[in-house]
């Protein structure tokens, strides 16, 4: 478990230094609003913003959108302006633009400089992933949804096999509490008789090849998908600047419901039911009641799933959107192995 750990670590380290998102930021240093959404402009966007407001935004703030894909081309051609070359007999310094057609470019895994791993090998493709599903349904909201179910499929055999590791914890109960009932009435403190009970512990787990920590594993990986999906959204106008059942991808709860549109609080609310459900039977195991690795364990955990809801709040309805479908995808799957193991 130690070395998953230091892996864990590493992956952390790997995304806190390479392919965050950056916000535009205006003269007096402050990140620039979109006064309509509520949401701060993304400085490193991956492809061209198509609502005026966001366009108006980024120009008035010296922004360069033409060295950029589009993030969906509809047509071969769009139009452009286009700098007119100058006549070198004109005294005119002023540089003039004309409209033309000019082929579009489309956003791709490889569009853009390179960023560093992280966002070469998570934040293009899984940008692109969404992009590509939202153009085949006319919704990048749809889209965002299809590509969470997608990646909760990829990750259903691990998903599966923590699943079956929580239902094996529960078999091994009866033996579990003969040690603890062994230890019981012995001094707690005394660390020879701690190390025994750990030792007879490790060897009960190892004999039926079941690990305490194994629930965890669906959690940890939440995290690294989730800042993902955070790039990803962030960094593509496409997504959040659209409306999906009346939220605004780029607007987060916080914002919405200072706006009196109460359907962000059913968006809250449905974050904090699903994380609960999708989290809480890991530490629900009465057999670890007294063990200090699952107490820990379930410590963590707890705290993972009050961390995000309380996120969910400052986030985007888009990022919102993701973790309700993972999670009611982490919910149905569970039952599922519950369901083939009996």
């Amino acid at each position: 478990m130690k070395k998953k750990t230091k892996y864990f670590l590493l992956l952390l380290l790997l995304i806190v230094t390479t392919g965050c998102t950056t916000y535009l930021k205006g003269s007096d240093g402050k990140p620039i609003v979109n006064k309509e959404t509520g949401q701060s402009l993304t400085e490193n966007i991956l492809c061209r913003p198509t609502e005026k407001e966001s366009i108006k935004l980024y120009e008035e703030n010296k922004y360069d959108l033409s060295k950029l894909p589009y993030c969906v081309c509809k047509s071969k051609k769009v139009e452009e302006k286009v700098k007119i070359a100058k006549d070198e007999n004109s005294k005119d310094d002023k540089e003039e633009y004309e409209t033309k057609e000019v082929d579009c470019e489309e956003y791709t895994v490889t569009s853009g400089k390179y960023e560093g791993l992280w966002t070469a090998i998570f934040v293009k493709p899984l940008a692109w992933v969404i992009l590509f599903f939202g153009k085949m349904t006319s919704s990048f909201g749809l889209g965002l949804i299809i590509t969470s179910i997608l990646i909760r499929l990829i990750s259903y055999p691990l998903t599966r096999k923590s699943t079956e590791q929580q239902e094996n914890m529960q078999k091994i109960q009866p033996e579990m509490q003969k040690i603890e009932k062994k230890y019981a009435n012995k001094d707690q403190k005394d660390r020879e008789v701690m190390m025994q009970k750990s030792q007879e512990m490790m060897m009960l787990y190892k004999k039926y090849n079941v690990s305490p920590m194994a629930g965890c594993i669906p959690t940890l990986i939440q995290i690294p998908l989730f800042i993902g999906f955070l790039d990803a959204i962030n960094r593509v106008p496409a997504i959040f600047e659209e409306k999906f059942l009346g939220l605004h991808l780029g607007t987060t709860p916080y914002v919405g419901i200072s706006g009196n549109n109460w359907l962000y609080i059913v968006l809250t609310i449905l974050v904090a039911i699903t994380t609960y459900f999708a989290f809480s039977k890991t530490t629900s195991n009465k057999a670890l009641a007294n063990n200090d690795m699952a107490k820990q364990t379930k410590m963590m955990t707890n705290g993972i799933v009050i961390m995000i809801i309380v996120m969910s709040v400052f986030m985007s309805s888009a990022l919102n959107i993701y973790w309700i479908v993972s999670n009611t995808c982490i919910i149905l799957q569970n039952i599922i192995v519950r369901r083939s193991m009996k």
